[in-house]
């Protein structure tokens, strides 16, 4: 996103000039949101997106949810829950007023059954290496134990699940947020089509009643235990490509917020851009799976050819970066590799039996297109064939293959990410290295690594932190990952017209807390006549 900041300058500088141009009436009954096409998969075990993230704050909800401002986990499904001395064992009780929308009461049989189909072994589940935390959930996923009762899960009761940890894991209750913790109705848990919105089950605030590829409809789910404290009695999600028309029908009032991928220099009322802080990080990473880019001391010397001012030019980049976690205070400074250095990177090359590239196989980095991903790619080629005389092939694979592509079609070298974190902690970018992990698509594998990250997990405070930053030393010196920039949230909303939504560092806003400001005072409001 090329000139970002002046962007945010310019929508500083003119601030104050719309105050009274708010486009929503006080009439409003739907909400409408615009995402970029994407592939909507309404299965939990499928699911793997940003966009899916958000769309599952309305359709489910977990035992615990987001809070809308610190993100933080706040009660949901579960109204308590203790937690044992040993920090090892987790007893949630449900509320019985939690239902599906065709009125069926959610059950801690529903979490338990949910979440072994999503650890079995011929899922496939994307974060199914989240649950890894949970005693025996590893074993059973990589198919080292068969036996479903070797998880640490159990129904006490109805309204009762205890959850037996592997061991002690004080980011738990954070990743219990995370969209792949919901419950499935046991009549979809077996569903072989997903395709037909308002016929799946879900608990969420809204239930789906229309659904094509251009647009899916929401209403309330009447059955919801909160359903008093959900404002919106509708919601209308738009899926559209033409980034000029959906910024004339923000303009117009017609779209109340739009998730990205609008030139902002069409935006009318610059105070509706909101740009904050994002956790998270855009990466180029090597497939280190494969000789002989298995070899550390060839991944580091083929970065290390690199002219990284260039391709993380601050002119372009709103925080360009040579370090994967971004920051976190009190996490330890993590250098990477920042700066070319031809001497180290010939040597090494040398020492692996590569003398000047000789005996290399040809490259092929693979983007889902972009202008900048493009145009770093194009550095990379060019440095390689000027240094080693290596052919570079840039493969583009466009949205929304690409994402399935990585892991269904590797045969590339290197490819590119932007990864935010799913909760506020440097293991959600540091855990999916492990070997185990189901979003490893570089296939590296270093045992030491995997220790380092089980330690870290356990831990707290400095400790934890020291111990997860030795970790991520480890994919950067060796250019696992080759980091280019921590990405900035940018929405467009009018933030006087709609309430109940937060600038936070996961980008991540839950539906049931959005209200449209002139129709719903904010509680403890009054609102005056004629207001």
């Amino acid at each position: 996103m090329s000139r970002l900041t002046r962007a945010v300058a310019l929508s500083l500088l003119f601030l104050a000039l719309a105050g009274a141009n708010a486009v929503a009436s006080a009439d409003e009954t739907e909400l409408v949101v615009s995402f970029l096409p994407s592939r909507i998969r309404l299965n939990p075990k499928e699911t793997f997106t940003s966009t899916e993230a958000q769309i599952y704050t309305a359709i489910y909800e977990g035992l615990v949810t987001y809070h809308p401002l610190t993100v933080r986990p706040v009660p949901a499904v579960a109204s308590s829950w203790t937690i044992s001395d040993d920090g090892t064992v987790y007893t949630f009780t449900l509320r019985e007023s939690a239902r599906y929308w065709n009125g069926d009461r959610v059950l801690a049989q529903h979490f338990v059954d949910t979440w072994l189909a999503l650890l079995d072994q011929e899922s496939e589940a994307a974060y199914s290496f989240l649950f890894d935390v949970i005693a025996g959930a590893e074993a059973f996923r990589t198919g080292e134990n068969a036996d479903p009762a070797s998880v640490g899960l159990r129904a006490v009761s109805p309204g009762v699940l205890e959850v037996r940890l592997a061991q002690p894991a004080p980011h738990f209750l954070d990743i219990l947020a995370h969209h792949s913790f919901v419950p499935v109705h046991p009549q979809m848990l077996g569903a072989s089509r997903w395709d037909r919105g308002p016929e799946v089950i879900s608990n969420g605030a809204y239930r789906i009643a229309e659904w094509s590829e251009a647009e899916m409809v929401l209403i309330r789910n009447e059955r919801y235990w909160d359903r008093r404290n959900v404002r919106v009695p509708q919601l209308r999600f738009v899926f559209r490509e033409d980034a000029e028309a959906v910024a004339r029908a923000f303009n117009d009032g017609e779209i109340h917020w739009v998730t990205g991928g609008v030139p902002l220099d069409k935006v009318a009322r610059p105070q509706t851009i909101v740009v904050n802080p994002l956790f998270a990080t855009t990466y180029f990473f090597f497939v280190s799976g494969r000789e002989p880019w298995s070899d550390p001391r060839v991944r580091r010397a083929m970065a290390l050819l690199l002219p990284w001012q260039r391709i993380r030019d601050p002119e372009i980049h709103f925080a360009p970066t040579g370090t994967l976690v971004p920051v976190i205070p009190g996490y330890p400074e993590v250098v990477g590799i920042l700066a070319q250095d031809l001497d180290e990177a010939f040597e090494l090359l040398e020492q692996a039996g590569f003398p000047e590239g000789k005996g290399l196989p040809p490259v092929t980095i693979r983007t889902p297109g972009g202008v900048e991903n493009g145009r770093i790619a194009g550095v990379m080629r060019d440095a390689w064939r000027d240094y080693l005389d290596l052919e570079t092939v840039i493969e583009v694979v466009e949205f929304p293959d690409y994402f399935d592509s990585l892991s269904t079609d590797t045969e590339f070298t290197l490819a590119t990410i932007s990864w935010i974190g799913d909760f506020a902690d440097p293991l959600t970018f540091l855990q999916m290295w492990t070997s185990t992990s189901n979003l490893n698509e570089s296939g590296f594998v270093n045992h030491e690594y995997d220790e380092l990250v089980r330690t870290g997990s356990a831990q707290r405070g400095a400790e934890r932190f020291q111990t997860l930053s030795r970790a991520e030393r480890m994919l950067l010196e060796t250019a696992v990952v080759m980091p280019i920039s921590h990405s900035p949230a940018v929405n467009l909303i009018d933030l006087s017209v709609v309430g109940g939504w937060y600038p936070n560092p996961l980008d991540i806003h839950p539906f049931k807390h959005l209200r449209f400001i002139g129709m719903t005072p904010a509680p403890g409001v009054v609102r005056f006549p004629g207001r």
